[in-house]
């Protein structure tokens, strides 16, 4: 990775919004002792919540690192050599919690975005936009550079609401950060934010976090903390009682409630990686599916539909272990870095588990970098993933893949005329597949405007298949029809549905365990 952003950051570009336009939200701030403590998770019930209440409330967060991304609405991106403006993109957590609030995903709600491509470098999207590839001391140094446009962002996020619910990144107490900080105390400062404290009692440690947090922090970014709240309790809560007493007398900070833990969880796409790296079996039993855990595995929310059939199983294949041999359908996620990934499946053998598992009469599928995956050869001349070069695929499509152009953001919904279902999903790449398996693609997709637009590829035994479009299987009409393809039933599920009422379930628990009209007070 080069040792400076490619594009150099000087000087952003963005239209600033008109000086002295008024702010009229209010606005809070959850900052976490630590990261996965569920900031994003509180913040998207409380978006609900209030939005139930009848306040036009958007949810903000400056930046994000994930490789869980999500396609907004809006974009500063100029139009393409078609003549198409194509969309920007935010955090996946971003996403969830603007639909929490019952509208659509800007740009604004997430102006920076990491994506993680190496142990130390990721690429930077600011406001929607791909700016290049940054090792992480070049990033720290210069990321002050983003602040304008961070503020920039808040002010048009809070211009069009009531309350602005600010989520913090990782732990706000991580004081060496502090002089170069764009999301936790320094933008506190910047906008005026008071803070609460967040901490994860479930993982151990909450009495050290928060009063380390306080012993960390200056006097004046502790003057800030409004208090502080402990998620996800179990037990009796009377036990706890006196730790927080002796929280609370250390810092000054008075707890501002407990939320017990919320079972409905994992029924919300989770925006960390790291859930995966808890129990890796989920839904019922029947069709068994195997999806490799690679190393910069990106938008895995694509396998959360299938994941909630109660008549499939989904099991995440960590390394060190094999690819089961009674699987039936191997599925290749979407990855930030599709040649080194490529390179961790033949490290830990799965490739030969895969060609294995094929030559049995098994499936495979690919999504977007796990299509890339399944041709000949993945190529990155420019360098856009990391070091230029080419790496070998799988060769299980007649297919290979040049990294380069502009990147691709694009929502679809359209009618699949292959299998009569309606598509709803995104693109999300920067690569070009070529070659005679486009021939016979996976979907034939159809807006009623044009000519129909081939996506994908299918193998000529139409037992390996992949394609660039993320999301497909939320689309329930779509998801029977391939279940039904590969010798499974599928369940009435309503998956829509199923996350609207887990959003509505996740509000009525921040309901029931907190005191929203003394944390709406102490918003400004």
């Amino acid at each position: 990775m080069p040792d400076s952003l490619n594009p150099p950051l000087s000087a952003p570009e963005f239209t600033a919004m008109p000086l002295g336009l008024p702010r009229r939200a209010r606005a809070l701030m959850i900052q976490g002792t630590s990261s996965d403590v569920g900031k994003s998770m509180l913040v998207a019930g409380l978006c609900r919540a209030y939005t139930r209440r009848g306040l036009v409330v958007r949810p903000f967060k400056a930046q994000n690192m994930s490789n869980n991304a999500a396609v907004a609405a809006d974009s500063e991106l100029p139009p393409g050599s078609d003549g198409m403006v194509p969309r920007g993109e935010i955090g996946r957590a971003q996403a969830l919690q603007a639909r929490a609030c019952r509208v659509a995903p800007s740009i604004h709600m997430n102006p920076v975005l990491l994506k993680p491509q190496s142990g130390v470098g990721s690429q930077v999207v600011l406001r929607g936009r791909v700016l290049g590839n940054c090792p992480a001391k070049t990033y720290h140094r210069m990321r002050q550079q983003l602040m304008p446009a961070v503020l920039d962002s808040f002010a048009r996020v809070a211009a069009e609401a009531d309350l602005v619910l600010v989520e913090g990144a990782g732990s706000g107490a991580e004081i060496y950060l502090r002089a170069s900080d764009i999301t936790n105390m320094r933008l506190a400062e910047a906008a005026d934010l008071p803070v609460v404290i967040l901490s994860d009692i479930d993982r151990g440690g909450t009495m050290a976090a928060i009063v380390g947090s306080h012993n960390l922090l200056s006097e004046a970014d502790r003057g800030r903390v409004a208090g502080y709240l402990i998620n996800k309790f179990r037990g009796d809560l009377t036990i706890f009682e006196p730790g927080m007493a002796t929280i609370s007398e250390r810092t000054g900070w008075p707890c501002l409630g407990v939320l017990r833990w919320f079972e409905a969880a994992d029924r919300l796409p989770a925006e960390d990686s790291l859930a995966l790296e808890r129990p890796a079996d989920h839904g019922g039993r029947g069709l068994t599916i195997a999806v490799p855990r690679l190393s910069r595995i990106a938008n895995f929310d694509d396998l959360d539909p299938l994941s909630a059939e109660p008549g499939v199983s989904v099991r995440w294949i960590q390394p060190g272990t094999p690819i089961p041999k009674t699987t039936d359908v191997v599925i290749l996620p979407g990855s930030k870095v599709t040649r080194v990934d490529l390179d961790v499946l033949r490290r830990e053998g799965w490739d030969i588990d895969i060609r294995a598992h094929v030559r049995q009469g098994g499936r495979v599928v690919g999504l977007c970098a796990g299509f890339q995956m399944l041709g000949h050869v993945v190529r990155d001349p420019d360098g856009i993933e990391g070091p230029p070069g080419e790496t070998a695929g799988l060769g299980l499509l007649d297919v290979e893949t040049v990294i380069g152009g502009d990147k691709q953001l694009i929502d679809i919904d359209r009618l699949d005329r292959g299998s009569g279902k309606r598509i709803q999903g995104y693109e999300m790449h920067m690569g070009r597949t070529t070659g005679p398996g486009l021939d016979r693609p996976w979907f034939q997709l159809d807006d009623g405007l044009g000519p129909l637009r081939p996506e994908g590829a299918v193998s000529a035994d139409g037992r390996v298949m992949g394609a660039y479009l993320h999301g497909v299987f939320g689309a329930d009409g779509f998801r029977a029809h391939w279940l039904e393809q590969v010798g499974a039933a599928a369940s009435t599920l309503d998956f829509e549905a199923r996350t609207e009422a887990a959003l509505d379930a996740l509000a009525d628990h921040c309901e029931a365990n907190l005191d929203l009209d003394a944390l709406l007070r102490l918003a400004r």
